[in-house]
């Protein structure tokens, strides 16, 4: 049996596309194995799926000062001794790397013990974790036709992201029964990414009152971010996250504003949902929600609203401009040319491990 360890944490987007791939690893025979962080969110995300989790000490690569910086190196040093000696006990076949600064010590440690590894980078321009183990990657997966610029041309590979099956199998009532919903008002989900968005919730909690009168709204606003004066508002409701349900409110969904996380934003499209999005702004990350957004924006997939222009005024205009020209954006969606990543990553997979297996 070919054994994989997939690592990727942090975020939830770095963790998702694994998820999405366990099904198609599973039915084609693998032994898979995960390394994350001692408590990062992917244990979370992955204990439900019965494989065996493996944490590692991990510490973040800032490109910006921080009293963490003197410390942090000591914890990728303490990951990599541990992942060392978690892959020489696992002895995989090949590793996945999603991305996130716990993979690090982990591809590092892939290189040293010679076991091939492929990285998936969803984001236009890679990020730091990922750059570290671009040299060595036997693939790397991009997301984005632009990415393919900034890649290796010999080891890139445009698969997409992969997308969750499940993602596929919402029920518009069973969304609006949970919620509490009527079916004669269109409804506006409303994603923070995982961890919440403190500016996007109190935008949207601004104009509450206005956009109560024409829609309801779903608010997934991440953890310990609800607002208890707001419980039992008609035609309101506030999640800190959705794990089982949100297939059902990604259906009942007719628009949808979100973060421009890569995995996020390519889900969206993949379900066909109008969209807003609003980057995190430059001053706040490195710039790739910023990138992702208008890509999707230049090939008229998404409205983009950047947060130095956004108000109780340019939000509504927004939301009324795409709401009234939903059948464009979903026309334009129906015609992107959205590939099969997860197909494509699992040959990709088997591709390595043969050509491994031949350098013997």
């Amino acid at each position: 049996m070919k054994k994989i360890v997939l690592t990727g944490g942090g975020t939830a987007g770095h963790v998702t596309p694994n998820i999405a791939l366990l099904p198609e690893l599973k039915k084609s025979g693998y032994d898979i194995h995960y390394i994350g962080s001692y408590d990062g969110i992917e244990r979370k995300l992955i204990e439900e799926f019965d494989i065996p989790y493996y944490g590692i000490s991990s510490g973040k690569l800032r490109r910006y000062f921080d009293p963490k910086n003197f410390s942090d190196p000591f914890k990728v040093i303490k990951g990599f001794r541990e992942a060392s000696s978690l892959l020489k006990k696992l002895n995989p076949d090949i590793i996945f790397s999603k991305g996130g600064f716990v993979t690090v010590p982990v591809v590092l440690a892939a290189k040293r013990r010679g076991i091939p590894y492929i990285i998936h980078e969803s984001d236009i321009t890679p990020g730091l974790a990922n750059k570290i183990g671009i040299p060595f990657a036997s693939r790397i997966c991009a997301n984005f036709p632009e990415t393919l610029n900034n890649l290796p041309a010999n080891k890139a590979v445009l698969t997409g992201s992969p997308i969750r099956k499940e993602l596929f199998s919402g029920n518009k009532i069973r969304g609006l029964e949970f919620c509490g919903f009527t079916a004669n008002k269109p409804v506006i989900l409303v994603i923070g990414g995982s961890l919440g968005s403190v500016f996007v919730n109190d935008s949207i909690r601004g104009i509450l009152p206005t956009l109560l009168e024409n829609f309801q709204v779903i608010h997934l606003c991440g953890k310990d971010k609800l607002d208890e004066n707001l419980q039992k508002t008609p035609g309101y409701v506030q999640f800190e996250y959705i794990k089982k349900e949100l297939s059902d409110l990604l259906d009942c969904a007719d628009l949808v504003i979100s973060r421009a996380g890569a995995n996020a934003i390519c889900e969206i499209l993949a379900l066909r949902k109008p969209n807003i999005l609003i980057p995190l702004s430059a001053g706040s990350s490195r710039g790739d929600q910023i990138l992702n957004a208008e890509s999707f924006q230049r090939q008229g997939f998404s409205y983009v609203l950047h947060e130095e222009n956004l108000t109780n005024i340019t939000l509504l205009e927004a939301i009324n401009t795409v709401y009234k020209e939903k059948e464009t954006y979903i026309n334009t969606m129906n015609h992107s040319k959205l590939l099969n990543s997860i197909d494509t990553i699992v040959d990709l997979i088997n591709e390595v491990i043969e050509e491994s297996k031949t350098k013997i």
